[in-house]
Formats: C-alpha cells, structure tokens, sequence
C-alpha cells in the first residue's frame, strides 16, 4: 500500500441509514457492498470514516 493511503471497504449495507450518511459513503468513493477504495489519509477523510464507522472496514 502506498505511503499516505489508507484502504476503506463498505461491509454493510445502507438500506435504513441517514441520507447523510450515504452521501459520506457515497463521498469516499465506495460504491456497492465490499467495494474497497484506497484513500488518501487526510483529516477529512478520518472524519468522513468516522462518521460512517459502522459501515466500514479500514485497513493501514
């Protein structure tokens, strides 16, 4: 993995979530059900994983 990324996954579905929530995931890149996107590690994206921390996996 490269220096300054961090890897999301979604693990759960978003049927039921917040409407903001879904923009979130929606935001970070993730687009269906065991997507994985790497990021880059900044403090927004922190922010936005944390937001959605139920719903996703992170790795690195």
């Amino acid at each position: 993995m490269a220096d300054g990324k961090i890897r999301v996954t979604l693990v759960k579905g978003l049927a039921g979530t917040k409407q903001s929530h879904r923009d979130t995931v929606r935001g970070l890149g993730l687009r269906r059900l065991n997507h994985t996107v790497e990021v880059v590690d900044t403090a927004a994206v922190r922010g936005m994983i944390y937001k959605v921390s139920y719903l996703v996996r992170v790795e690195g």
